[in-house]
């Protein structure tokens, strides 16, 4: 399978495309599945099971969330995760509370970096952010990949796409054949992150999202 499991929709502040726009650029691009995980906030999910059922396309619920030492990606969720700005290892905890897989993002992407030693959450992370397609420098991905294997977690990649142009540019790939097996591959270590780094133009998409240019299916 190939997904890219860290996509932004007009249900963030900077989303700007809208849930089915997504999904049809993924299935145009090859992808088997996407993962809607727009910045703490679940408001989308319902949509996006109409999505999934209508275009008979996977669709993985999750969300990123704001911790005091960095975001954090929480896939296979059922519920919101409560609060802003809890400590890291809550965080972890609900997520896996909801039998739901942790990944960090941009690790070690400057300001957007995890704000703490990661080893002191190697008990809970599943996967670490290898390639991040909207981040245009590569040294920060190589660290995260280092680290991925020194640790042997999961290799995860993702647009950071919010805008439906740059969706597959970076995408999570493995043997799986349905999202349980997907989900299960990145619990056992068996993912590789793929593809290439977004158009620069599209890092804008949040500031022109926040100005209020979001599009609607």
């Amino acid at each position: 399978m190939k997904v890219d499991i860290h996509i932004h929709t007009n249900y963030s502040k900077d989303g700007m495309s809208g849930i089915k726009e997504m999904a049809l650029v993924a299935i145009k691009r090859g992808m088997n599945a996407i993962a809607i995980i727009d910045h703490s906030s679940i408001e989308g999910w319902e949509e996006a099971k109409k999505v999934s059922k209508e275009l008979n396309f996977p669709i993985i619920l999750g969300d990123e969330i704001y911790s005091k030492q960095g975001d954090i990606i929480g896939l296979f969720l059922k519920e919101k995760i409560q609060g802003k700005k809890k400590e890291a290892r809550f965080v972890m905890e609900e997520i896996k509370k909801q039998g739901g897989v942790v990944i960090i993002p941009h690790a070690f992407h400057g300001q957007l970096s995890f704000k703490e030693d990661l080893t002191n959450y190697l008990d809970l992370i599943d996967g670490i952010e290898v390639i991040n397609g909207r981040r245009p420098s590569n040294g920060p991905d190589q660290k995260a990949l280092e680290f991925a294997k020194k640790h042997n977690l999961a290799m995860t990649g993702g647009t950071d796409a919010h805008c439906a142009q740059a969706v597959g540019d970076a995408y999570t790939e493995c043997e799986a054949n349905n999202l349980e097996e997907f989900k299960d591959a990145i619990i056992n270590k068996k993912t590789f992150a793929k593809g290439k780094k977004s158009n620069l133009i599209y890092i804008l998409a949040p500031t022109l999202a926040k100005l209020g240019l979001k599009k609607h299916n």
